[in-house]
């Protein structure tokens, strides 16, 4: 009897254990430990971004103790306050971050579009070495092209000025590739069947392109414009390489160099108005894809939709 009592316990705990793992294991449930993980990793990613917009908002200079609510760090006309909105700095380091994401946008989106045209039609030899070329910066860490592009503006095109066009020409640089990713994917899941009904109801190439083309590509353009405008608002690297001194200086270079010496909220400030800008053109850029690409499945035939567009 006493043994039965004894051994009794050990079998609830290793019956206990098996149900355990087999309501894990089980491939039919839910997926409950990779819900886990997924939260985890949100709530690990988010959290410190949470604290530093939330001492943006302190009404002291502490950036670990809180002492109140206010908006003085963004709005104050105080001139010992460095105010987002009042601070020549960190308004002159607004202006030029969103100059130079807003100038990547116009010359990276029209050269990735055609690159990316180029690139997925091309057959010919060497069109395998061109693809993997145009990835190449994806997969080139950031300091190296930073440190390439410094030396070629400075011994080779020497005629290129440091700051702005600088600045620009090497965001254009790495902005490009990202064009070209997105919009090739799009033309992939496309095909060539409305190109070719287009032919076949008449259009020249020119027209194909115009007005059957580009209107299916325009979801992808805009998605491709925004993940650009984001990536480079946000870029601190090149920007930092290629600046000419305090008028070509950017958010993150200005963050970078108020957390050197001594930060204040007012860097939170800064850093949770360039988050916004750049979520809310993210957002803009998912909202109108989805816009555009709204009952696609249901599309009928090429020449039929061709048709539509007035070929």
């Amino acid at each position: 009897m006493s043994e039965a009592l004894a051994t009794r316990p050990a079998e609830d705990s290793f019956g206990l254990f098996r149900r355990l793992r087999g309501w894990l294991g089980n491939p039919w449930g839910r997926p409950r430990f990779l819900v886990l993980v997924a939260w985890g990793y949100v709530v690990w990613s988010i959290a410190p971004v949470v604290i530093a917009i939330q001492f943006s908002f302190n009404d002291s200079r502490s950036l670990s103790v809180w002492h109140g609510f206010t908006t003085k760090w963004y709005t104050s006309t105080d001139p010992n306050i460095d105010s987002v909105f009042h601070s020549a700095e960190l308004r002159g380091a607004l202006a030029q971050s969103m100059k130079l994401a807003g100038l990547d946008v116009l010359i990276a989106t029209p050269i990735g579009l055609f690159l990316a045209l180029g690139l997925a039609r091309w057959r010919g030899r060497g069109s395998g070495a061109s693809n993997f070329l145009m990835l190449f910066p994806l997969v080139t860490p950031e300091i190296v092209m930073g440190v390439s592009l410094l030396l070629l503006f400075s011994h080779l095109l020497t005629i290129v000025p440091f700051g702005t066009i600088a600045q620009v020409l090497g965001h254009v640089t790495f902005s490009i590739s990202y064009v070209v990713v997105i919009l090739r994917g799009r033309l992939f899941s496309i095909g060539r069947s409305y190109e070719e009904a287009a032919a076949d109801l008449g259009a020249a190439p020119a027209t194909a392109l115009s007005r059957v083309l580009l209107p299916l590509l325009l979801p992808a353009i805009v998605a491709s414009a925004a993940i650009v405008f984001a990536i480079s608002i946000d870029d601190f690297v090149i920007s930092q390489w290629l600046s000419s001194g305090a008028n070509s200086t950017t958010v993150p270079m200005e963050i970078y160099a108020a957390t050197r010496a001594t930060p204040q909220p007012s860097t939170d400030g800064i850093a949770t108005v360039i988050m916004v800008i750049t979520l809310l053109s993210v957002v803009a850029g998912v909202l109108v894809y989805r816009f555009f690409t709204r009952g696609e499945s249901g599309r009928g035939s090429a020449v039929n939709d061709v048709a539509g567009f007035g070929i």
